[in-house]
């Protein structure tokens, strides 16, 4: 049945075979001044973590940070390779492939060490503006966190978000929270992007595409093992929920977010929905970027 997804859940042409945008075409002027009516409070919350420059489990490429102070000035340098599991940051559609080819079925080669020629992360120079759902499934399943044994399946995402009031609507935002500081704080011997992992079941793909999502932000990613030999396999990086969002829907996906203090606004707020802001580090050929995304309520 997931193979099927290769199919049955595929943008490829939907924009035209030059778009480089995917799902983020959904985020039509309507929807941001949609987005935009849903300020109500003022409230702002950040969905990113610090940048580290510690090196440590989890977080193999350490943010190099470096300030230079001058007479009545201050200067830095920042490098960072900011994919993995460590640093908030959007995949652009140039960043996973399958089988050597990437969205709308560009071949790989397409990406090379000066850059990406399709799918990069530039075509969000404009910024991302759109209506923003936490789905809380420690709060919709009563449990602290979600387990390996467990992950979030697509029916979970549809169900909570009816349960809260917020259901899907074309270009949104879903961000799921799985509950990752409790996680490892109950698995002090678990190490970020080292298997087992909690995270996102393959099922969720065709929820997001049946919804029309624009974007989906995590703080779990996928769950690994899947549970699927065939996308369990040495070197198949990500897992299927990447594979299928970035290759077949063309969806960005904000990983890494730090969503405990979302989780804990929105209760205080009494609403699991917000605008959204996120905006990409204008980067020609980038195959993502850090961001700190921002829910204003």
């Amino acid at each position: 049945e997931v193979l099927t997804y290769f199919d049955k859940h595929s943008n490829w042409g939907r924009w035209g075979a030059d778009d480089n945008a995917g799902t983020i075409n959904l985020v039509t002027p309507e929807k941001r001044k949609e987005a935009a009516s849903l300020v109500r409070t003022g409230r702002s919350v950040s969905l990113a973590y610090q940048l580290n420059t510690v090196a440590a489990p989890g977080n193999w490429n350490p943010l190099q940070h470096f300030v230079r102070v001058v007479p009545d000035a201050s200067v830095d340098y920042l490098g960072v390779m900011f994919h993995g599991y460590a640093h908030t940051h959007i995949d652009a559609l140039c960043h996973i492939f399958y089988e050597g080819k990437g969205y709308n079925g560009r071949p790989a080669s397409d990406v090379t060490s000066l850059g990406a020629r399709f799918g990069a992360v530039d075509a969000w120079s404009g910024g991302i503006a759109t209506r923003g759902v936490l789905i809380d499934i420690p709060r919709f399943r009563g449990v602290p966190h979600v387990t390996v044994e467990e992950p979030v399946r697509g029916w979970e995402i549809e169900a909570a978000a009816e349960q809260q009031g917020t259901p899907l609507r074309p270009g949104d935002a879903v961000i799921v929270y799985s509950g990752r500081a409790s996680f490892y704080a109950a698995n002090p011997g678990a190490v970020p992007g080292i298997e087992p992992q909690a995270g996102l079941h393959a099922d969720v793909i065709p929820v997001l595409h049946r919804n029309d999502v624009a974007l989906l932000g995590w703080d779990q990613l996928d769950a690994r093992p899947s549970g699927y030999e065939h996308f369990d396999a040495p070197r198949r990086p990500g897992g299927p929920v990447h594979v299928f969002a970035i290759v077949f829907l063309g969806l960005p996906l904000l990983d890494n977010a730090r969503l405990e203090p979302l989780a804990q606004a929105c209760e205080e707020e009494g609403r699991w929905e917000f605008l959204l802001t996120l905006n990409p580090l204008n980067v020609r050929g980038g195959t993502g970027s850090p961001v700190n995304p921002i829910a204003i309520f």
